[in-house]
This record gives structure tokens, C-alpha cells and sequence, in this order.
């Protein structure tokens, strides 16, 4: 008779892509309020803002929108090719999709708050500096970490 605590290569099938679709639908998730977010701006404050300010919303918006999509194709690749004999093949697909996605996620992340600061200190240029401020602080703390 077989051990309760060994789990069987299908049960550990089951629980890899269940961990790689779970981290896809957290991430869409967040992607997602972050493009309604957008979204519900562009639509009932850019009246106000400046060209400089709608271009930057524009962008914003279609980078997150591409995010969305990256976030979502592991989901998608796991429809289209399922049932996977090659677990490795869709696990190295799937990071290489959120890898991917998470660059347009942070443009997005930089023009928000840029958009943000602007719209408190008047001034686009300037707005740009203190955006860059939290960036620069993951960049250092991952940088520790990684030193530890």
C-alpha cells in the first residue's frame, strides 16, 4: 500500500498547473482593476488634463492593455494545448508570458503615478522625478536581497 504523503505524478500535474493558473489569474486580476481604473479616468476626467497628460493616459492605458493580455495567455495556452505531456514546456511558456507582461505593468505603474504627481505639482517634469522614487526603492531592496 502506497504512503498518504507521496502523491501520485498526476497529483503533482494537477498542483504545478494549478499554481502557474492561479499566479495568472492574480496577476490579470490586478491588471484588470488597474485598466478600469484607467479606464473610468480617460472617460470622466481627461477634459481637464493637458495634451501631454492625455498621451501619457493613452499610453498608460494600451500598456496595461497588453499586460492583460500576457497575464491571461497562460490560461489561454493551457486551453488550446491541454492535455500537456510536457509539464516544463508549459511552465517555461507560462513565466516567460508574465515575465513579459510585467514590463508593461510597471510602464503603466510609472505613468499612473506620474499622471498623479502631475496633476498635484503642475508640472509634467517634475511629476517625473518623485514617479521614479518607488521604483528605485524595489531596485535597491531586491538588490539587498539578492546580496543576503
Amino acid at each position: 500500500m502506497s504512503d498518504d504523503n507521496e502523491k501520485k505524478p498526476s497529483d503533482k500535474l494537477a498542483s504545478d498547473y494549478g499554481a502557474v493558473i492561479r499566479e495568472s489569474a492574480l496577476l490579470t486580476s490586478f491588471a484588470g482593476f488597474l485598466f478600469g481604473f484607467l479606464l473610468t479616468i480617460s472617460v470622466n476626467s481627461s477634459i481637464n488634463f493637458t495634451l501631454v497628460n492625455k498621451t501619457i493616459l493613452l499610453v498608460a492605458i494600451s500598456s496595461i492593455t497588453v499586460s492583460v493580455s500576457l497575464f491571461i495567455m497562460p490560461v489561454i495556452y493551457h486551453h488550446l494545448e491541454y492535455p500537456y505531456i510536457d509539464l516544463e514546456k508549459f511552465k517555461k511558456r507560462s513565466h516567460r508570458f508574465t515575465l513579459y507582461g510585467l514590463v508593461p505593468a510597471m510602464i503603466t505603474l510609472f505613468l499612473g503615478i506620474e499622471l498623479a504627481m502631475s496633476s498635484l505639482l503642475g508640472n509634467n517634469i517634475i511629476a517625473y522625478l518623485p514617479g521614479t522614487i518607488p521604483f528605485v526603492l524595489v531596485g535597491i531592496i531586491y538588490k539587498f536581497r539578492k546580496s543576503q
